[in-house]
C-alpha cells in the first residue's frame, strides 16, 4: 500500500517527510491546539463538531488564523480521500488536526506577525489496546497529581500541552500497568482522564462530571444523546471518588473506543465487578448510531490466540454470542 500523505501548510507530504521547524511554537512551547476524529465505515463521525471546537480553541488562544471553517472541513475530507488507498477497505482511521501559533522567535520579541502551522494527517484506527476492556472492564485509578485548574487553562481548549496528563498517567501505571487514570481537581472532584471523559451509573441514572473542569467531549455528548434516545436518565453534576466506589457501573468515553467499561476503581470492584447492563445498552446504541459495532471491530483486530483467550473467559460478550 502507498504511504499516507500529511498536509502541512499547503503541501502534501509522505508521513516520513512530514516535518516542522524546531522553532515552531508547538515544539518550543507546546502551543498547539488539536482535534482527533475517527471514521466509522470510512465516514468521519461528527466532523463538524470537532472542527467547531477546533475553531473555538483557536479563537480563545488568539491565533492569527484566517482559514474559513468551510475550507478546513473540505481539507479534512480531502485528507481522508487522498489516503483512502493507504488502508484496507474495512479499516477505519483517525483524522488528526494540529494547529500551532507558528514560528517562535528566540529573541522573545512577540510583536511580529506569525503564520500558524496547519497540520492534518491520518492514522489507522488501532483498537487492540482497549479490546479486552470491552469484555472485562478496565481498572480506573486516581493519581496523586491533580487536574490543571480551569483558571489556569480551561480544559475546553483541546491542546497538545499534555505534560500534566502524561505525569498523571505515569503515576497511574505505577499502581497498575494497565490502569486508566481519572484525575481529580483541587477540590477532590472527578474530572477526566488523559484523553476521555468519565461516567458512572447509579440506580439506573447516568452521571458525568460537569465541563467546568473537564473537556466538553464530542464522544461524551454523543453518549448523552444516545442515553436520551434510549430513555436512560442522565445528569451532569459534581462527583467524588465516593460516588464511583458506590456506583453500579462506570466507563470512560473517547473518540477511538467510544465507551471503555471500568469495572474496578482504586482496587475495589465497581458494582458487581462486571460490565453493566446500562453500559452494554449504550454500546449497542453506539453501534446503531454509527453502523459499526466497535466491540466486534476491536476484537476482530486481535490475533486469533488473543481472541481465543478472551473468549475462554466468561463475559457479557461470550454469553451474548453463545445464544
Amino acid at each position: 500500500m502507498a504511504e499516507p500523505l500529511a498536509y502541512i501548510n499547503g503541501e502534501w507530504l509522505p508521513h516520513r517527510e512530514a516535518k516542522i521547524s524546531i522553532f515552531d511554537s508547538a515544539v518550543m512551547l507546546g502551543d498547539c491546539v488539536t482535534e482527533s476524529t475517527r471514521t466509522f465505515a470510512r465516514e468521519p463521525f461528527r466532523l463538524e463538531a470537532h472542527v467547531a471546537r477546533l475553531y473555538d480553541s483557536i479563537k480563545v488562544c488568539r491565533y492569527d488564523f484566517d482559514m474559513p471553517r468551510e475550507e478546513m472541513l473540505a481539507l479534512s475530507l480531502e485528507v481522508i480521500e487522498r489516503n483512502a488507498d493507504c488502508y484496507a477497505p474495512d479499516e477505519d482511521l483517525w483524522l488528526v488536526h494540529n494547529i500551532s501559533r507558528g514560528g517562535y522567535p528566540m529573541s522573545g520579541d512577540q510583536s511580529a506577525k506569525r503564520v500558524p502551522t496547519v497540520m492534518l494527517h491520518t492514522a489507522p484506527m488501532d483498537l487492540t489496546y482497549w479490546a479486552a476492556f470491552y469484555l472485562r472492564g478496565c481498572h480506573a485509578v486516581t493519581p496523586p497529581s491533580r487536574m490543571m485548574p480551569a483558571q489556569s487553562l480551561d480544559p475546553k481548549i483541546k491542546n497538545r500541552s499534555r505534560m500534566s496528563y502524561t505525569l498523571a498517567e505515569l503515576e497511574t501505571k505505577l499502581v497498575d500497568p494497565m490502569a486508566q487514570g481519572i484525575l481529580l481537581d483541587h477540590n477532590g472532584l472527578l474530572t477526566e482522564n488523559k484523553g476521555g471523559n468519565f461516567f458512572l451509573v447509579k440506580d439506573g441514572v447516568l452521571r458525568t462530571p460537569r465541563t467546568l473542569q473537564a473537556l466538553a467531549g464530542v464522544t461524551r455528548q454523543a453518549t448523552l444523546d444516545i442515553a436520551r434516545d434510549l430513555g436512560i436518565p442522565a445528569e451532569e453534576r459534581d462527583l467524588q471518588p465516593y460516588d464511583v466506589y458506590t456506583a453500579d457501573e462506570a466507563f470512560f468515553t473517547s473518540t477511538p473506543y467510544c465507551i471503555m467499561p471500568a469495572t474496578r476503581f482504586n482496587g475495589l470492584p465497581v458494582g458487581d465487578g462486571a460490565v453493566g447492563e446500562v453500559t452494554i445498552r449504550l454500546l449497542d446504541g453506539w453501534a446503531a448510531l454509527t453502523g459499526v459495532d466497535v466491540v466486534a471491530q476491536a476484537l476482530g483486530q486481535l490475533a486469533e490466540a488473543e481472541r481465543a483467550e478472551l473468549f475462554a473467559q466468561e463475559s457479557w460478550w461470550t454469553r451474548r454470542t453463545s445464544r
